[in-house]
């Protein structure tokens, strides 16, 4: 369904007449991309000739523009031409076009996200993939040692599986997890006396379970190893920043789960930790408000351009760890005003570094460092945007046109008619990593991408219209 989509992208990389490229893909992007509105040319500096600021491509050729585009009164729409009819481009930003064929007037770009329907479409087409893939979760992961198979990366595909089914419920779903947990018998790669936070990854995605069904046993032993941290005096052991991601969440919901803070407060307390203290200076940078990966990247560690390396999905794991977070903290802990400064300060100098075709960098701040598309960074980040807007935590004119931008991209160029997901930067801990990753590269595990994206599908489906 959307490679002719991506071959689109592809034939104008290659330097093929736009409207050419776009033409071919015209009947399946409208199938995935929800029938949008059409758009003038633009980029993400430049507006389109009918719109308040950049639109996509998908309005070029002989589209002509809304006579009443550039205002909020709506236009008398232009004549379709070849790719314009509700094709939505990849480097749309935002506009307040006028009302033509395929839409009506909208603000900030919104009428440009497709359906809920089609988003899910496209989450369902990624997951099929893989469970199709491995129909036994029981199955060990074998890449060059064989792995069990709940390892950080499984889970981090669960925590999206579970995401998928918070708006798509279907009992394959929560069946296929359920199978996965049983076969790990609810228990923790490393035992119940792990301290290493991949380790407890899987931990989120038994007690979401827990609450679906509360058996004891689903909550057993995350409940079991994490009572053991709450006696830690130095809460050190989140030595790097994806820590954060695996681990975190899973005290949020024991306190949610069980109404004790000591949960909340030790989780601060390790947060806090690898905030300020980790490396001698804590590994947020509180001017910038990114992080390094882990001490090893801490200054006078740079990259070649000589700016401070900050990795896409590093940076990534700690968005999404506030947001989950942040969606179950009671209003009363005492710590949620500086998470939420956090994660606002983030997004913003997040949004500064968006990618003119709505991905993110590897390298925040290098684009010549292994610059191009990437997946999971991208997912990361639209799904931490995508709730700000929803949970008003974030303005809409400023943060909804980049969720559209970033999950529109993602579908055009990362996903594939069998539903495996391109641009995809297999693991590591920098940007040089598991590269070079291209649109066809099979990254070394193929189970925390998806992951990825299924959250930020979740998240940007709760923005769209049915």
């Amino acid at each position: 369904m959307l490679a002719p989509v991506r071959e689109a992208a592809v034939a104008m990389k290659r330097g093929l007449p736009r409207i050419s490229a776009l033409s071919l893909s015209l009947a399946t992007a409208l199938a995935m991309l929800g029938g949008c509105k059409s758009s003038p040319t633009g980029d993400d500096n430049n507006p389109g000739t009918g719109g308040a600021s950049a639109t996509g491509v998908g309005g070029s050729g002989n589209v002509t523009p809304g006579t009443g585009g550039s205002t909020p009164t709506p236009g008398t729409g232009g004549a379709t031409g070849m790719g314009g009819a509700a094709t939505v481009g990849v480097g749309g930003r935002s506009g307040t076009g006028g009302a033509g064929l395929g839409g009506a007037t909208g603000t900030g770009g919104a009428d440009a996200l497709p359906t809920r329907t089609a988003i899910i479409s496209a989450m369902r087409l990624a997951n099929d993939y893989f469970m199709a893939k491995w129909p036994d979760p029981s199955v060990p992961i074998t890449t060059n040692p064989v792995r069990a198979s709940h390892i950080w990366t499984r889970g981090v595909y669960y925590e999206g599986l579970m995401a998928l089914n918070s708006v798509d419920p279907l009992a394959r779903y929560t069946d296929y997890a359920v199978s996965w947990a049983t076969s790990h018998a609810w228990g923790l790669n490393g035992g119940t006396t792990t301290v290493s936070a991949d380790d407890q990854c899987a931990g989120q995605t038994y007690l979401d379970l827990y609450k679906i069904d509360p058996q004891a046993i689903r909550m057993r032993d995350i409940k079991t190893n994490i009572d053991l941290a709450l006696t830690v005096a130095v809460p050190s052991a989140w030595t790097w920043i994806d820590a954060i991601q695996m681990a975190m969440p899973v005290y949020a919901r024991l306190g949610v789960i069980t109404g004790s803070t000591s949960y909340f407060d030790k989780m601060y307390a390790y947060y806090s930790y690898t905030k300020n203290t980790t490396g001698g200076m804590g590994l947020y940078n509180k001017t910038e408000h990114l992080w390094w990966r882990d001490m090893d990247f801490d200054p006078p560690y740079v990259e070649p351009n000589g700016q401070d390396c900050y990795w896409s999905r590093g940076n990534g794991w700690v968005y999404a760890a506030l947001v989950r977070v942040l969606d179950i903290l009671p209003a009363s802990d005492p710590h949620r005003a500086e998470y939420l400064a956090d994660f606002q300060a983030m997004s913003e100098a997040l949004r500064l570094v968006q990618r003119t075709d709505g991905f993110w960098n590897v390298s925040l701040h290098d684009p010549t460092h292994f610059g191009g598309m990437e997946l999971t960074g991208t997912a990361l980040f639209t799904y931490g945007m995508a709730w700000g807007v929803r949970t008003g935590n974030l303005p809409s004119a400023t943060y909804r046109p980049i969720v559209v931008t970033a999950w529109n991209a993602m579908v055009v160029n990362s996903l594939h008619t069998n539903g495996f997901l391109g641009w995809v930067q297999g693991t590591g801990k920098q940007p040089s990593d598991s590269q070079p990753v291209t649109a066809d590269s099979v990254p070394n595990f193929e189970d925390f991408g998806l992951g990825c994206f299924l959250l930020a599908g979740s998240e940007t489906a709760r923005l769209a219209r049915p």
